[in-house]
């Protein structure tokens, strides 16, 4: 899952991204409203995380720009501002959820794979492909009831992969929901990750579709 977090207290943004990456997630950092912008609009994110007191533009500027470009990724805010006419502009601009510092970082995991779950087109917690069931909420895997041990990179495409069951990743997309930014990727680390899935859930249930990408099926 990758996650656009904007936020300019660099502190702050530090713990937080250290938390999510701990739990799996990929994260990109903007510290201002005009590079969250930018990467919100030109890039691939599965979930934003979105403080409204923001140099150079606001978070609510951020986020009707977003919208009005059919950006669609969930967005979550987070922000020191705890009155009720700020949730209202908030959610009026297109956010989905909204937490108010402090917080624990649990929670906002919590909330953020729900996000992310729910705009998958998932609205229970367990998502299933055949004897391959991920616990959304919880980020584990299990394979016929048995816990499935992945590393992060194998967790990330795997997550990807479930929450799209039965539908072509375009492998472009994968690299970009894996992999952080300014991340250096080689060639083929895509297919050696799928190879080494294949490895623990079958061959047979990752189907390569040649020029366009990577399909979790519950076929045998």
């Amino acid at each position: 899952m990758r996650v656009l977090l904007v936020e300019d207290d660099a502190d702050l943004s530090r713990r937080i991204a250290t938390s999510l990456r701990a739990e799996s997630f990929v994260v990109d950092i903007a510290t201002n409203g005009e590079d969250a912008e930018h990467a919100g609009l030109t890039e691939i994110f599965d979930v934003a995380v979105l403080d409204l007191g923001l140099p150079r533009k606001d978070g609510i500027s951020v986020l009707k720009a977003w919208r009005e470009a059919e950006r669609l990724f969930p967005v979550m805010i987070l922000t020191a501002r705890d009155g009720w006419p700020d949730k209202v502009a908030g959610f009026k601009a297109g956010a989905d959820d909204f937490m108010t510092k402090p917080f624990k970082v649990e929670e906002l995991v919590l909330r953020l794979r729900a996000l992310v779950r729910r705009a998958t087109g998932h609205a229970a917690s367990l998502v299933t492909c055949g004897p391959l069931v991920f616990d959304a909420q919880l980020g584990t895997f299990e394979l016929e009831g048995l816990p499935l041990k992945l590393t992060a990179l194998e967790w990330r495409v795997l997550s990807c992969l479930i929450l799209r069951r039965e539908v072509i990743v375009d492998r472009r997309e994968l690299i970009e929901r894996v992999y952080e930014g300014d991340a250096e990727v080689d060639s083929n680390s895509i297919e050696v990750i799928i190879a080494r899935l294949r490895r623990k859930i079958g061959a047979e249930r990752i189907e390569t579709v040649r020029g366009r990408g990577y399909m979790l099926t519950a076929a045998p």
